[in-house]
């Protein structure tokens, strides 16, 4: 049976370019985005291609009610995934600190901050089940340093504290040390 991963912003760029790599490596693809057409032209073209199997998950993650109803939708069979790939992203404004729009910061905060962990904790369920059931890990390496912070190895009750402080890299050391 075909490994799946599941992929956010694969719309365009660093994403896209995620989904033809694995893709190309027999991977089935949870493809997440915005653009609903975008991600139908995507699906039809990795299927052709590559002839893996893709499911299309439209949503905005900085929506956490969007986010945990389409998570929680998925079917069952494609409830076995082994690769999350936290994607989706932006930024804004090119402004200097002190003339910076303050909304920008509110979006990107939302995007790429609270969406990453949004997306993470819904879909933390079913790999661990699927870890369970198979076996496979979530992550192949040890959880790694969470940045100038020093959290190595987040306290039980402060999960989400290091991604607080290095968005991304705080969530990915805190959900490998799950496993």
């Amino acid at each position: 049976m075909p490994k799946i991963v599941l992929i956010t912003g694969a719309t365009s760029g660093f994403g896209k370019a995620c989904a033809e790599k694995f893709a190309s490596e027999c991977y089935d693809l949870i493809l997440n985005g915005r653009r609903e057409e975008r991600l139908e032209e995507i699906k039809a073209q990795l299927e052709k291609q590559f002839n893996v199997a893709v499911f299309l998950l439209p949503f905005d993650v900085q929506n956490r009610e969007e986010v945990f109803n389409a998570i929680r939708c998925i079917p069952e069979d494609w409830q076995g995934i082994d690769v999350l790939i936290n994607n989706a992203g932006l930024a804004l404004g090119r402004d200097y600190f002190d003339e910076a729009n303050i909304d920008d910061w509110e979006t990107m905060i939302d995007t790429n901050v609270k969406g990453l962990l949004y997306v993470s904790r819904a879909i933390l369920p079913f790999m661990i089940k699927h870890k369970a059931s198979t076996g496979s890990a979530f992550a192949e390496t040890e959880p790694v340093e969470a940045g100038e912070s020093g959290h190595l190895n987040p306290l039980p009750l402060r999960k989400s504290h290091p991604a607080a402080h290095t968005p991304g890299c705080g969530c990915t050391a805190d959900c490998g040390s799950t496993f």
